[in-house]
């Protein structure tokens, strides 16, 4: 952790075109350095005292730059505001996601039903963290580190959807060659199995496995509807209508029916929750 000027600290940028992040990182920065210079405290100053380095400071003041939930924590003990900068994060932690991104959480938020395909890797729902930061590292072109953890800290807060009340349903069809693939080596693919059948057990999550054997199938790249309680609904698809999110009833008749094909091909959920501990007895 710098402490020097330097530009090492642990952060994010925000981006210029995400209009409400923008926002957002604007009126928190702007009250920090009010309650900073209330309190008689320069830059450099403050900066010692929460750990950090000046340039980090500027940033989050200036609203460009994106801080960790313990910069405003340790900013709010210091500045005596009780709790109300620390409060701050439950937006500034939704800047941290791209907008597309966010987008989706929200929808996937409203969701009362969703149903999933995946042939590449794990649907982003199901992967545990240490996957999910197994995957994101092998992108090419490589992302920075920072994109790496403002991807991942978006793909943990959507499994939010897992513990809503009331829970929504949730269906996925996973390609075999899917669960083998030891991303991140062979203890993160196990724990990774053991989640799988943690997820299973929940009443409202159905996973399913698509065995390598069953050759042709309607599936190809990624699948998701989502439908909500007002019964309207969306959903995309890698290899249909250019990948744009639908909304038109006939597209979305199109998806759904091609993922029940996909689900009628799949193992019954049963019999994949034990293909599944069978992977992990083998790993």
């Amino acid at each position: 952790m710098s402490v020097n000027g330097g530009t090492d600290e642990p952060g994010w940028e925000v981006d210029p075109d995400d209009e409400w992040g923008v926002a957002v990182l604007t009126t928190v920065g702007r009250q920090l350095r009010l309650r900073r210079e209330a309190a008689g405290l320069r830059v450099g100053d403050f900066a010692v005292a929460v750990g950090y380095g000046e340039d980090l400071v500027y940033k989050v003041e200036g609203g460009k730059r994106i801080p960790r939930r313990e910069y405003l924590e340790k900013a709010d003990q210091l500045l005596q505001a009780d709790g109300l900068i620390a409060a701050a994060w439950e937006d500034v932690k939704k800047v941290r996601y791209p907008k597309q991104v966010r987008d989706l959480t929200k929808l996937e938020s409203r969701a009362v039903e969703s149903l999933s395909y995946g042939s590449y890797s794990l649907h982003g729902l199901l992967q545990t963290e240490e996957y999910a930061r197994a995957l994101l590292g092998r992108r090419r072109p490589a992302l920075t580190d920072d994109e790496v953890e403002s991807a991942l800290a978006a793909r943990m807060g959507r499994r939010a959807m897992f513990e809503r009340d009331p829970a929504p349903e949730l269906g996925f069809v996973q390609e075999e060659a899917t669960l083998r693939r030891p991303v991140g080596g062979m203890m993160v693919l196990r724990r990774q199995l053991e989640h799988l059948l943690e997820v299973g057990r929940l009443r409202h999550v159905e996973i399913q496995v698509m065995p390598t054997s069953r050759g042709d199938h309607p599936g190809g790249g990624r699948m998701q509807v989502l439908k909500f309680e007002d019964g309207t609904a969306v959903g995309r698809a890698d290899d249909e209508f250019g990948g744009r999110p639908v909304t038109d009833p006939r597209h979305l008749r199109v998806l759904e029916l091609r993922y029940g094909s996909i689900r009628a091909e799949a193992l019954p959920v049963r019999e994949s929750m034990a293909f599944v501990e069978q992977l992990l007895g083998e790993t």
